[in-house]
Formats: C-alpha cells, structure tokens, sequence
C-alpha cells in the first residue's frame, strides 16, 4: 500500500486497496480515493478542533438524549430502564471525554496521535512503506476505555487526506491496517519531512471522523478526528526518525513522544 504525498493521486487509482483476487469492478467499489464522506462545515470542523467542552462535540447530542430519556423514564415510573439508559448515558460520556492536553516535549518529539496501548513497531522496506522511502511503521490499538479525539504528531502541513472503503476486522489484527476502512493523512513537517499517520476502523468502530482538510497547518497535540467505539491508529516515520515507542506501552495522545526528529 502507498499513499500518495502532496495530494498527487497514484497512478494506478487501486494500488493501495486491499490484496486478493477482485476484480478492478469489485475494487473500485471497495476503495475510495477521495476525501472521507464524514464531512462537515468547516466552522463545525473548528469548533471540534478547538473544542473547551469536558465532551468532544460529537458525543454531546448523544449524552443530552440518553440524560433526557433517563429522565423521561424515571418520571413515568420505570426504573429498571431509567437505570439501564442511565449506565449507558454514562459510558456514551465516557467514551467521548475529550480531557485537554498540554506537552512539555522539546519540539523536535513526535507525539501519539491516539490514546491506547502500542501493539506493534517494524520497519518497512520503500516498496512497503507508504512514504518515499523506508519507514518505520507504530500502530496503537484504542479499547472502548481509552479516549477516542486523535491529535496531531507534529506540527506542518495537510498534504493529503484520503478515505479508502473497506472491511470492519479486528483493529488489533495486522491484517486491519491493510484491509480496513481507513483514513490516511500526509503531513509535511518543517523540515520538509513526510510523515503518514491512518485511522483504522475496527469491529466495532464503524465511523472516522476527520476536521482537517488538505492545504491546512497544523501544530502538534491538536484535534484532528475521531474514530468511535474502538480502534487503532498507524503512523509511519521515516527511517532515519529515532522511534522510541515500544510494543506493550501505554500512551496518551498530545502528551506521549513516540520518536523524535533527526
């Protein structure tokens, strides 16, 4: 697989769907290579970028109602309802906490882009990597408990947002980051670096969404999307990054240096 950097669309439009025997018909039902139906207005986008609420936006509409039928059914006298709405109100907010985060890194860190656990760090040749060269590929795995708004690794340029179709496994697999539906971002750092980082749905996570649009700048630990119900995340440095990220550690978006600038 190989997403393309600086918004150029590869030559052929398939090369980074998933393997297998389909058929140019049966992919290109499979692969999109535009920009993620989950769009919304840009002065939507900014307000979830630059969100001050205790709730990422999203999951406010959700909280309100499930309070609101807790409510309803607690008046009209049932409580066993009111309770099971009430506990999934409270897990609903949970989930979509979206606490602020501050980094005192020095600025040449690249920071997680997701909550969750590091599942996996392996090089990549240049004919598996997705960047112009040889990458060094860390993929986090978000659980449902973690927090779910996805943060800038570092800060620079959109080059790139492109959604791709595809199938709904297990996001700690390793077969998700070639075969799920994703959502892959190009950033071009100040150093004229490339870096890649995907959103991965998962079994249970079923929408990605993204407030950034190509062409935008961006400063690192700021929010970028959100993947819901559980997930994992890739990011791809280049080889000559030092990757300090280790599998099995815990991390938290905005706050945890997984590898630094050369």
């Amino acid at each position: 697989m190989r997403y393309p950097g600086r918004g150029t669309p590869p030559e052929d439009p398939f090369e980074h769907c998933m393997n297998g025997e389909s058929t140019i018909t049966d992919k290109a039902r499979e692969c999109d290579v535009v920009s993620p139906p989950e769009r919304r207005n840009e002065t939507l986008d900014r307000k979830a970028i630059e969100n001050c609420w205790p709730l990422a936006r999203e999951g406010v509409p959700l909280v309100l109602g499930g309070c609101l039928l807790t409510a309803v059914c607690a008046y009209t006298r049932m409580p066993w309802l009111a309770l099971v709405i009430g506990l999934l109100t409270a897990f609903t907010a949970l989930f979509f906490r979206d606490p602020d985060r501050r980094s005192d890194a020095p600025s040449h860190a690249v920071l997680t882009p997701a909550d969750g656990r590091v599942i996996r760090v392996r090089h990549l040749s240049e004919q598996e990597s997705p960047l112009n060269g040889p990458a060094t590929q860390i993929s986090i795995f978000m659980s449902i408990f973690n927090v779910h708004v996805n943060r800038i690794p570092t800060s620079g340029v959109i080059e790139a947002v492109r959604h791709r179709r595809g199938k709904f496994f297990s996001a700690h697999l390793d077969r998700a980051s070639i075969q799920n539906e994703q959502n892959a971002l190009t950033l071009r750092t100040a150093d004229d670096k490339e870096i890649v980082f995907v959103q991965v749905a998962g079994l249970i996570a079923r929408r990605i969404a993204c407030w950034v649009r190509q062409g935008d700048s961006v400063i690192r630990g700021q929010r970028f999307g959100l993947i819901r119900f559980g997930s994992r995340l890739d990011v791809y440095l280049p080889a000559e990054y030092r990757v300090t990220a280790r599998p099995g550690q815990k991390v938290k978006a905005g706050i945890s240096v997984v590898g630094y600038l050369s």
